[in-house]
């Protein structure tokens, strides 16, 4: 027979699946409407949109890339990218290291403090930042875009987090075998920590892919700009061609969808294993 508790949990299976898919739809629709607006030419945003467009046309594309430098914006995009999430990874690992594997006086207080940088917004370092650049003489430079998000306090917690629970005991075999700490952290905790190591990769890549703010301070040049920039630089001051720019924009989606859908199970588990919520 059937238990009265099975009945109950599959009466309630039918409306949450239900619930997930209209939810899935309600997230999905925009990305739909963006691509459909890219293929409809002469598109606007005061028409209802046509899920099924009459004359679907790929002219928008071609004028975004004939039009504008756009091959090149992404390719900015791209290269700054892989550095930013290149050198995070890089910096965030040794420094998790550190704090999880070498005690010092006074290592919880320094810990504590670096933390606290997550709580200052970017806009109030804006100023003080771009003096420095100035001074360096690195505005309109690459560099200057990549100094500023060098270490990642939220990368440094993640894989801390990460590090804390791989068992000591790997260390101090490894260490009976006359191992140090860089071959610890490169042979035995980096391995242990991969799921950890992609979630921070995909949640660096993605805030340098979609940085506006400090790119538009520091980049002047046309052919310097990054994607986010050239975006904004396709809507008009009265007239915009939306199709192009929805062209635009499902251009700038396609590789974070591409990682995304390659880590996902990295992520998830990376972000499970890791107790954040």
């Amino acid at each position: 027979m059937i238990s009265v508790s099975h009945r109950k949990s599959a009466a309630w299976r039918l409306p949450l699946l239900l619930a997930l898919a209209l939810g899935a739809l309600v997230m999905f629709f925009p990305f739909l409407w963006t691509f459909i607006t890219s293929i409809s030419s002469g598109a606007g945003l005061s028409a209802t949109p046509e899920l099924i467009p009459q004359h679907p046309s790929w002219s928008a594309y071609a004028t975004l890339f004939q039009n504008t430098p756009f091959a090149r914006v992404v390719i900015n995009s791209l290269a700054l990218a892989v550095a930013t999430t290149a050198i995070q990874l890089a910096t965030s690992s040794l420094a998790a290291y550190v704090f999880s594997r070498m005690p010092f006086p006074g290592r919880g207080v320094v810990f504590a403090a670096y933390l606290a940088t997550m709580m200052i917004p970017m806009q109030v370092l804006m100023v003080p930042l771009f003096v420095q650049m100035r001074d360096f003489g690195l505005v309109d430079n690459y560099l200057g875009v990549l100094l500023p998000g060098m270490a990642s306090a939220f990368g440094v917690f993640l894989l801390r987090q990460a590090m804390n629970a791989v068992p000591r005991q790997l260390d101090e075999a490894a260490r009976v075998d006359g191992a140090g700490h860089f071959r610890i952290f490169w042979r035995i905790i980096l391995p242990l920590v991969g799921p950890a190591l992609a979630t921070l990769t995909v949640f660096s890549f993605m805030s340098s892919w979609n940085a506006f703010l400090w790119p538009l301070v520091i980049l002047r040049s046309a052919q310097m700009k990054t994607l986010p920039l050239a975006l904004a630089g396709l809507q008009g001051q009265y007239t915009t061609a939306w199709d192009v720019m929805m062209a635009g924009s499902v251009i700038s989606i396609l590789p974070m969808l591409a990682i995304y859908i390659f880590a996902q199970k990295y992520v998830i588990q990376g972000v499970a294993n890791t107790g954040i919520k």
